[in-house]
């Protein structure tokens, strides 16, 4: 009879991540579209060829009068092509490097209060020092930082040239990737990629220190709370 087929933690931790991620990112586009929007119009105007507005108000009253709602939703599906594949990688890579890790310290099974993720009970996990915690997690968020830049800068390549260019001329996703590999090779897609690395890797060390010492205080709380 054949064993039914598993993944390891580590794969299992990846995919849940990353589904949780991307869905995240999906939705706060919904948010975030509108107001970038609003505030690139805010940007030029004044220049040659835009309107001139009192303020965002203004600017979202105009969209709607003119556009409708999807006016203020310019640029929502190349937000998603690069913010949704960007938050699934960083989390997907946040999550695997995580659990890899702990089982490399021989630390593989650690309290849910601890760490936030999945475990055994606590009599049967040992438990890891702070230094070590706050270790592990940085080192995941480097590791997720470097992941998510290899696969995500050519996207952001792309997504900036499509917004410079498209004041001038009006140009494809296609035209615009012949353009920067006759222009500089298969290494043109990866403009930028040292200086999106330090930046993804400093907020993304510093975002997930801070989000796990909150779950690990909400945890306590919860702990606190149940006795």
């Amino acid at each position: 009879m054949m064993e039914p087929f598993t993944l390891s933690e580590t794969t299992q931790a990846a995919i849940a991540n990353g589904i949780a991620g991307m869905g995240s990112a999906f939705l706060s586009q919904l948010l975030f579209v509108p107001v970038d929007v609003v505030s690139q119009k805010l940007m030029v105007q004044g220049f040659s060829g835009h309107a001139q507005y009192s303020g965002g108000l203004d600017v979202t009253r105009k969209l709607i009068r003119s556009d409708g709602i999807k006016g203020l939703y310019r640029g929502f599906g190349l937000s998603v092509m690069t913010y949704t594949p960007s938050s699934a990688v960083w989390w997907a890579s946040y999550g695997s490097s995580q659990r890899y890790i702990w089982s490399e310290v021989g630390t593989p099974s650690l309290p849910k209060s601890e760490v936030g993720i999945p475990s055994l009970p606590k009599s049967e996990a040992s438990i890891p020092s702070l230094p070590e915690i706050i270790f592990v997690q940085a080192t995941g968020g480097i590791i997720a930082a470097a992941t998510a830049s290899c696969f995500t800068t050519p996207l952001d390549t792309i997504k900036t040239r499509l917004q410079v260019t498209a004041l001038e001329k009006k140009i494809s996703v296609k035209q615009v990737v012949k353009d920067l590999i006759r222009e500089d090779g298969w290494k043109g897609l990866y403009r930028g990629l040292g200086p999106r690395f330090f930046s993804m890797s400093a907020w993304g060390t510093s975002m997930i220190l801070a989000y796990e010492y909150l779950k690990r205080l909400c945890a306590k709380d919860e702990e606190a709370i149940d006795r």
